[in-house]
């Protein structure tokens, strides 16, 4: 079981961001919003270039490595905003130097990549987060609201599509991009998030059975893939993803039909409340009229919220949403769909007995 932490009560908690890349704002943006109780206090990365830029935008210490960020910085929590290929390695460097961590999705590419990142800050006694921010948009915390009250009835089947569209020059614009080491393809990357939803609205995964293609992408990853699910508790569902919409982002959308009620989330990010319909009325149908937002990205507008939590968690007001061992939930179904897709068969979850 993990240790228990210390909490930090008596000053703000002090983060450094490893990473600063695409989503390095999100991050900061989120800590500017928490700064009576937390603070950014190093930035990192190896690409000189992103590293002066971090350096110009925050004010704050830059580190050309990992290495010099844990000898030099007081940091408490480092942030991997890094290639998902690198979390394990750089979680267990930071884990054993005393810090927590908190790593962006997905936290690992490989199984026992996973369990060893959160052995390692269990041994260590720190704290593991993973990045799920999409589980604070107010879309589906309603839809998780509305499971959670058995508003459904009985989930008979649930349909998940991520259209997106990656060109080539995406791909093209860093070296670990698009590769099985550091990346992933459309579902361990892009889908990422969409694939946590399966299992933290749904439940767990009985079996999956997945087929996977590069289709027009000069990478070593998938750019396009489908996958059918069987949940334990019966339902039936499915996950078609690309990465080869044309010309612009088109769909992200869970549709979730039930005995008792259908809803669809759409949108380009499940940033739409489409179908919202019930046998029974709730106070909730009221929310949904407002819970629609507009956004001009597919990241969301959670990680202010996501942050919350981990400040409290931190300072020993709640408890983590999502630790590591929540992180190992989606990463296990991730593993099963490739799993499925390179072995041409169903594969049964849990992976390990």
């Amino acid at each position: 079981m993990p240790l228990t932490t210390i909490p930090i009560s008596n000053r703000r908690i002090r983060f450094a961001l490893v990473g600063c890349g695409r989503i390095a704002e999100k991050h900061i943006e989120a800590l500017e919003r928490h700064r009576e109780r937390a603070e950014l206090v190093a930035v990192c990365d190896s690409d000189s270039g992103a590293l002066e830029r971090a350096v110009a935008r925050t004010g704050v210490a830059g580190f050309p490595s990992l290495e010099q960020l844990l000898a030099q910085s007081s940091a408490d929590v480092i942030v991997l905003a890094t290639p998902s290929g690198m979390h394990a390695a750089q979680t267990i460097q930071a884990a054993e130097a005393g810090r927590h961590v908190v790593t962006e999705k997905p936290m690992a590419t490989r199984w026992h990549d996973g369990q060893a990142m959160v052995a390692a800050c269990d041994k260590a006694g720190v704290e593991l987060f993973v990045v799920k921010q999409n589980r604070r948009n107010a879309t589906i915390q309603l839809l998780k609201r509305a499971i959670d009250k058995r508003r459904f009835g009985r989930i008979f089947m649930v349909s998940v599509n991520v259209f997106w569209s990656r060109p080539q020059s995406y791909y093209d614009s860093a070296p670990w991009r698009g590769t099985w080491e550091f990346d992933g393809g459309a579902f361990m990357n892009q889908a990422s998030h969409y694939v946590d939803l399966l299992d933290w609205l749904i439940g767990p995964v009985e079996s999956v059975h997945s087929f996977v293609g590069t289709l027009a992408r000069h990478i070593e990853v998938e750019d396009t893939g489908v996958a059918n699910i069987r949940w334990r508790n019966g339902a039936l569902g499915s996950v078609s993803v690309t990465m080869l919409a044309h010309a612009k982002n088109f769909e992200g959308s869970i549709t979730v039909l039930g005995e008792r009620g259908t809803v669809r989330l759409g949108g380009v990010a499940v940033n739409e409340v489409q179908h919202w319909h019930f046998e029974t009325p709730d106070p909730d149908d009221e929310l949904v009229k407002n819970a629609s937002y507009e956004t001009t990205s597919v990241y969301g507008y959670g990680h202010p919220l996501y942050y919350d939590n981990v400040i409290k968690a931190l300072r020993g007001e709640a408890p983590p949403e999502t630790d590591g061992r929540e992180g190992l939930r989606s990463l296990e179904l991730l593993i099963g769909i490739y799993l499925s897709a390179r072995d041409g068969k169903t594969i049964g979850l849990p992976l390990d007995y």
